[in-house]
């Protein structure tokens, strides 16, 4: 059987194990939201749907995110920037495929924008200002990366970075990179929907509940209570 967690998220489950119930009194290994600016360009499109897709960590939170985002039909975790052949998980853990974890997320732009995904993206799904890191977890896999899959989201994705460099709106330059879109590779079956299936699972309580919350807080008339699952419909 493969080993589903790195080595990094099974050390952190085994230090916090017995204080999970205090998490909300840590901030250890989480991120804080920043409240940013929507960005001053977005697509315009008539098309119901259209996929984006999003690196920025362990896309357990990332897919977790969007999952409860109103207008998302749905999100997956998986791999991107790399190879078909080394898109699974032991091999992109060992950080030298090119791939990053990343979500695929499909969604109706007539109810959410492309440009409202990226701010959703920047201000609670990670933190745009760490280099091929995020929270606990280390290495190129785990970097801030867009795979804009057509002309209009590398335009609205390029100007809503120098956007948000300009207006300072994070204390640290922003490293998230615009790489080539080469194709999406979905991860195992274990991988989806981790977070709604495991919501006390430690690395989850205290990384990624609190990026749901913070959507629920900040992005309120975006916020669904229900996700949309991969598995078994939502």
């Amino acid at each position: 059987m493969k080993t589903l967690f790195t080595w990094r998220r099974m050390l952190l489950a085994v230090a916090v194990v017995g204080v999970i119930g205090q998490v909300s009194a840590f901030s250890f290994g989480g991120e804080d939201a920043v409240a940013i600016p929507p960005p001053t360009l977005d697509e315009v499109t008539q098309a119901h749907s259209e996929t984006a897709v999003f690196a920025g960590g362990c896309f357990w939170g990332v897919q977790g995110v969007f999952q409860h985002v109103k207008g998302v039909q749905k999100a997956v975790s998986g791999y991107a920037g790399g190879a078909a052949n080394t898109a699974e998980y032991e091999r992109v853990s060992g950080g030298d495929t090119g791939h990053a974890e990343s979500v695929q997320v499909t969604f109706d732009p007539t109810q959410v924008s492309y440009g409202d995904l990226l701010q959703i993206y920047f201000s609670v799904a990670h933190n745009p200002t760490e280099l091929n890191r995020q929270g606990p977890d280390s290495g190129t896999q785990y970097r801030s990366a867009l795979f804009p899959i057509n002309a209009d989201q590398q335009k609205v994705a390029q100007a809503y970075i120098t956007q948000l460099d300009a207006a300072h709106a994070f204390s640290k330059p922003i490293v998230t990179k615009l790489e080539s879109y080469n194709g999406f590779y979905p991860a195992e079956d274990y991988h989806q929907d981790f977070l709604t299936e495991h919501p006390s699972y430690p690395y989850i309580a205290i990384n990624d509940m609190p990026k749901v919350a913070n959507l629920k807080q900040m992005f309120a008339e975006r916020y669904q209570e229900k996700p949309v699952l991969v598995k078994g419909g939502s």
